[in-house]
């Protein structure tokens, strides 16, 4: 992956305050940030995508400097190159799988027509099984459909990196075991790499990679765990 991060970020609600102050390097193709909810994983994944802007630090990736605070780079989100997969996968309810799925392609607000069609778009549509349902809408399919439709969402604009919020928390427990094997398989394929973030212990174990555990908005272990 070759990414290089060392950002402090300060939240205030009243008066609770947490401190996100993590570093990290790693050039694997698989990282998983582990850690219990609470830790800081999703404000750190969403300051490398550009969601969330650190105090102070900076973020590279790919040799691309995304993010320096001391030299004022703020790469916006949508020129950084990663695609992102949402925890609930955020599909549009009012879209169908077509247009979902041809929206990581538009610039702008502006939905997809209906009958949406391209290269691309045909091809994550045949990648992920998705051609038979490519009508309907989010609402109208299955949890591991969901998932299939944000990450053809995700990777249709070609992204350098794609970052994964814990992607398999809103799925049940055997289809679970099945997407984490269809990802692996995924990333095999495509040799895109990916960063994941999770709470779940089998994640990291299954999925492999630089693992790295965090806690208190810091990273305090690290290991690899093979793939």
């Amino acid at each position: 992956m070759n990414i290089r991060l060392d950002i402090a970020k300060t939240l205030r609600a009243g008066k609770r305050e947490f401190t996100l102050k993590a570093r990290f390097q790693s050039d694997h193709q698989r990282v998983v940030i582990y850690g219990a909810s609470g830790a800081g994983k999703s404000m750190l994944l969403k300051a490398i995508a550009g969601l969330v802007t650190p105090d102070s630090g900076h973020i590279e990736l790919g040799g691309r400097r995304l993010f320096d605070s001391a030299a004022r780079v703020d790469v916006p989100a949508r020129r950084r190159g990663v695609g992102y997969l949402f925890q609930d996968y955020a599909l549009f309810p009012h879209l169908n799988v077509r247009q979902n799925i041809a929206f990581g392609l538009r610039r702008g607000w502006f939905n997809p027509p209906a009958r949406a069609h391209g290269d691309k778009l045909d091809y994550w549509l045949e990648a992920f099984q998705l051609g038979s349902v490519a009508h309907q809408y989010p609402s109208q399919l299955s949890g591991g459909q969901r998932q299939r439709v944000a990450l053809a969402r995700a990777l249709i604009a070609d992204p350098q990196a794609l970052l994964l919020d814990e992607p398999f928390a809103a799925l049940d427990p055997a289809l679970r075991v099945r997407m984490r094997e269809e990802l692996g398989a995924l990333q095999l394929r495509l040799r895109i790499p990916m960063l994941m973030i999770t709470h779940d212990p089998e994640d990291a174990r299954v999925f492999g990679g630089h693992v790295l555990t965090m806690a208190d908005g810091a990273i305090v272990e690290e290991g690899r765990h093979g793939g």
